[in-house]
């Protein structure tokens, strides 16, 4: 393995380049995991950037966890009865059943896929 040197002053640097990564534009859950990676667990962060895989598995996570809350939200709302039907004779519990359903399962969704 042929490693090459560049001189900086007195000292022979190894030129050394991280791999290429495809240019991805995180939504929120995305973010959320970048942060949460870079406060809190450093070496997989430092990981995932060394071997070029950063972006793509923070894409990854940012559509795995999109996917789980429709799926949540729909399977709360059958559960609890929240129907079309119920919007049109009572839009007020509705709005706050949803409010509560979709708080619910973004919960849901930080602690499994994101702050883990």
């Amino acid at each position: 393995m042929n490693i090459e040197y560049r001189q900086v002053g007195d000292y022979k640097i190894p030129n050394i380049k991280l791999p290429e990564e495809e240019n991805v534009t995180l939504g929120r859950y995305g973010m959320m995991r970048m942060k949460f990676l870079q406060q809190n667990k450093s070496g997989m962060y430092m990981l995932l950037i060394t071997k070029g895989t950063l972006m793509r598995t923070l894409k990854k996570t940012e559509d795995e966890a999109t996917e789980m809350l429709e799926r949540l939200t729909e399977q709360m709302m059958k559960a609890q009865g929240v129907t079309e039907q119920l919007k049109e004779n009572n839009q007020m519990l509705w709005v706050q059943m949803m409010n509560n359903i979709k708080h619910s399962a973004e919960e849901i969704v930080l602690k499994e896929l994101i702050y883990s």
